[in-house]
């Protein structure tokens, strides 16, 4: 089945998190979504519903973005039931705090199989059926603002995440000199959505911490992705969306 005009997949869009913000965004932009869960199997489907019902064309994808078969799996469907892809957003990732004297090799893998390995792989995978379309596509890869100023008893995850900047870099490279019409690049958000485990502390901590002195808003990820795409002479950037915290100084 084919005929749509603009495709986007979004990984982690299932549940009410950031990436269902960013799917429903580009929705509202004419964008026909491909949603992708991993566990979070009834909301997606709610999202589906709720996509539809408001007149866009949704369909969602289970896959364990750490497992290549799956991925593969899931962009194979994308591209057989929509035609095309043109945008991916890499919003699914796992955020487990930890104290560092007790990190075994297994968490360090887990979270890097899911935040590195997984980014990694659907992007390679968006990348074989962006260089094939002469339109080619847009990537936006999610990062996490703090590896430049790492807070504590969370080793495990900016191990994971620090290599983000460097995949969006490299795959900019790489894709452009198969099809120059391809972008890649990275939003690194700061507290846009903030867990609701947090505790009181961490959040005053965390808005503190920022040159605005407010939390942010998973919209304003939405907004970072939309104006890359819009934007088609930026490919190979890193935008920082976290208020002003990567340059505030020190906690």
């Amino acid at each position: 089945m084919n005929g749509f005009p603009r495709v986007a997949l979004v990984t982690g869009s299932g549940r009410k998190r950031v990436g269902n913000v960013v799917a429903e965004a580009l929705a509202r932009r004419g964008f026909a979504i491909a949603l992708h869960y991993r566990s979070s199997e009834s909301e997606a489907a709610e999202t589906v519903e709720r996509f539809q019902a408001s007149g866009w064309p949704c369909r969602a994808y289970q896959a364990d973005v750490a497992d290549e078969v799956q991925v593969a799996k899931m962009f194979r469907g994308v591209a057989e039931f929509f035609g095309r892809l043109d945008v991916l957003v890499t919003c699914a990732s796992v955020w487990e705090p930890g104290n560092w004297r007790e990190v075994v090799a297994s968490e360090l893998q887990r979270q890097w199989e899911i935040n590195t390995l997984g980014t990694a792989l659907c992007c390679l995978e968006a990348g074989r059926i962006m260089t094939a379309q002469p339109e080619g596509g847009v990537i936006v890869a999610v990062g996490d603002w703090a590896i430049e100023r790492p807070y504590p008893s969370y080793f495990s995850y900016f191990v994971s995440k620090g290599a983000i900047p460097t995949l969006t870099r490299a795959l900019a490279v790489e894709l452009a000199r198969e099809n120059p019409r391809i972008r890649v690049n990275a939003v690194l958000p700061g507290p846009v959505m903030l867990p609701e485990n947090l505790s009181q502390p961490e959040i005053q901590g965390a808005v503190a911490g920022t040159l605005l002195k407010r939390p942010g808003q998973p919209e304003n990820v939405a907004q970072a992705v939309l104006s890359f795409i819009d934007n088609d002479y930026v490919t190979g950037v890193c935008l920082p969306v976290d208020g002003g915290r990567t340059i505030a100084g020190t906690r």
